[in-house]
């Protein structure tokens, strides 16, 4: 056989070539912890028969030789559940086991049996150093951190296995997991992350494959809270950590503000409720103070804020004391003329009151109570209470015909209206606007010579008898 294997060292690449040709994966690999036969021919492919004749190597020979220079063997899993089970029988654990057992000895032949068959052939065939050609030299780079990971792996799933990375649902990975990759390929992963933010209140959940924040509001196309004067719980150069971040956005909002009867006042605040922003600006409620809409109600740049302010105070005023009245009769004073004989003399008071105001404005006042200082004295009035003499009006032939027309001659009458009073029916404006009440505060209470007197006064004023405009003219 030593003949052979010199041949073939002569064509180490070309065995190295015709390897890189198979068809691997055609054949699984088996679950058996020894090297088989089935091994052999998965890692060869279909040319495993030409490929073991160049170097005159059989399969048993071949089998022998990878044994020999193969001591590695993953360490076997039992399933967590399993093992934490401790009402699982002997024969459960058993069977996890061997499972277990089968598992690993797939994997570990899956990941590195072929290059352990390569590297035994080009050994056999002379080219030793030929063997590393099929250990992979890939960089991962795993959100702009690179590694370099050496790997037996045809695909990027498998060189991503290799490495102990997984993909994740939100992941980003080029090149695909089935794509090829070779020595010196590149294989990016982005991880996905995700971000919980609160803007103003509203809150929106999306996942980002970025690393920082400001990176993040430019995937969301949220650049436009990204402004001078926005509060974030969060720098923009701050990291996002891998399972994901709550991150709250207050935007800068310009207010007016009307508080109680100041002028209104433009100020800047990143609140976003009512509370909030008085509580940033240190605006505190009276008892009866009001905010309008009440304290919960959200704020929009552009808003207005108003404070209704009610106040409540204490006042204690000087006040005068009206005199009040004393009439006394007065016998020699006609009747319905008064005649002031002491005006009096006013009197003075403390007065407590309470005062409530609203914005600036008294709304209302309450007496709370008195002290009189000086008691007023009284105005003295006379009455007089003598009847005024009768006048003497003459002949009153013409009166009678206007009376007999007008009321039917009844001096003390009172029209069905109730309107119109005595025999000549005047009504109470023109008896009083003529002095009728020196006489009787009504006309139907006078006697016949004093309602004949004010008509005679009335006659005169207006030229004739047009007060009467139909009994005038029969009289």
């Amino acid at each position: 056989m030593t003949g052979s294997r010199q041949a073939g060292a002569r064509s180490a690449a070309v065995l190295e070539r015709d390897f890189e040709n198979t068809a691997y994966g055609q054949l699984d690999f088996s679950d058996d912890p020894n090297i088989t036969q089935q091994d052999i021919l998965a890692a060869l492919g279909p040319d495993a028969d030409a490929m073991m004749a160049e170097i005159d190597v059989d399969v048993d020979e071949l089998i022998r030789l990878i044994n020999a220079e193969t001591t590695y063997l993953p360490p076997i899993v039992i399933p967590d559940e399993i093992e934490a089970d401790r009402t699982a029988s002997p024969q459960a654990k058993r069977a996890a086991l061997d499972e277990g057992l089968r598992e690993t000895t797939k994997i570990w032949k899956r990941r590195f049996l072929k290059g352990a068959v390569l590297s035994v052939m080009i050994s056999v065939a002379g080219g030793g150093a030929a063997a590393l050609a099929m250990n992979k030299s890939v960089t991962v780079d795993v959100d702009g951190h690179q590694q370099t990971v050496h790997s037996f792996g045809d695909t990027v799933g498998e060189v991503l296995e290799d490495a102990g990375l997984s993909v994740g649902a939100h992941d980003s990975l080029s090149p695909s997991p089935q794509a090829e990759v070779g020595d010196g390929g590149v294989i990016k992963l982005e991880r996905g992350r995700q971000l919980k933010m609160i803007v103003d209140g509203s809150e929106h959940t999306s996942w980002v494959r970025a690393t920082h924040l400001g990176d993040a509001l430019g995937q969301l196309g949220m650049t436009a809270v990204d402004k001078p004067g926005t509060w974030m719980s969060m720098p923009k150069d701050g990291e996002l950590p891998l399972q994901g971040a709550t991150v709250e956005i207050k935007t800068l909002k310009n207010i007016t503000l009307y508080d109680g009867a100041n002028a209104p006042k433009q100020v800047k605040t990143t609140a976003v409720t009512t509370k909030e922003f008085l509580g940033e600006y240190k605006l505190t409620l009276g008892p009866e103070d009001q905010a309008e809409g009440g304290l919960d109600v959200k704020l929009t740049d552009g808003a207005e804020v108003h404070i209704s302010r009610t106040g409540v105070s204490t006042v204690v005023q000087k006040e005068s004391i009206a005199p009040p009245e004393q009439r006394v009769d007065d016998p020699d004073l006609e009747k319905g003329k008064t005649n002031v004989e002491d005006p009096g003399t006013p009197g003075e008071k403390m007065v407590t009151y309470k005062v409530t105001q609203k914005n600036g404005k008294e709304v209302s006042r309450e007496s709370v109570s008195e002290q009189v200082i000086t008691q007023p004295k009284p105005k003295i009035i006379h009455v007089g209470s003598k009847k005024p003499a009768e006048p003497d009006v003459g002949d009153t032939s013409v009166w009678d015909r206007i009376a007999q027309c007008e009321s039917g001659g009844n001096w003390s009458i009172v029209n069905a209206s109730g309107k119109y009073y005595g025999g000549l029916q005047f009504d109470k404006q023109t008896w009083d606007a003529y002095g009728g009440d020196q006489y009787a505060a009504y006309p139907n209470q006078a006697s016949k010579a004093q309602q004949i007197a004010i008509a005679e006064k009335v006659r005169d004023a207006r030229g004739g008898y047009s007060a009467w405009p139909v009994c005038g003219k029969k009289a």
